[in-house]
């Protein structure tokens, strides 16, 4: 999986301009409210900025609205599912008429993944004392 890059300013300005369903979910998710884990809000991943992630579990989700088209949608979730990652995603109209049934499916979708920290590091620490 990619690292997750620092936000940059395009995540920042989507932040600001949330959408209601954006902010609906992210009230719900924040703050390891989602059976503790981890959900960032706006994260930067490769060249694209996912709405929520779920680093622990590499989960990547979605919120469809009348902004995205599908074909670059398609692009999208190949290069996230390439890079190692789940992508699950919810119409706006979804989250805002059955916020609870998103949520439950979001939790499903996490109970299904395993920790990403609990495959073998590619750069394992090294041993103390190791080096000197």
């Amino acid at each position: 999986m990619p690292t997750i890059r620092p936000t940059n300013p395009h995540a920042r300005t989507l932040r600001r301009e949330a959408t209601d369903a954006e902010r609906a979910l992210w009230a719900r998710v924040r703050n390891r409210q989602v059976d503790g884990h981890k959900i960032r809000f706006q994260a930067t991943l490769g060249p694209y900025v996912v709405d929520f992630l779920c680093a622990g579990k590499g989960l990547a989700i979605e919120l469809d609205g009348s902004q995205h088209g599908e074909e670059a949608d398609r692009t999208r979730t190949a290069w996230l599912e390439g890079q190692g990652y789940r992508v699950v995603r919810f119409s706006n109209v979804d989250v805002l008429q059955n916020l609870d049934g998103v949520l439950e499916a979001i939790r499903h979708q996490l109970a299904a993944l395993p920790d990403v920290h609990d495959s073998p590091s590619p750069n394992p620490l090294p041993q103390a004392g190791e080096g000197f």
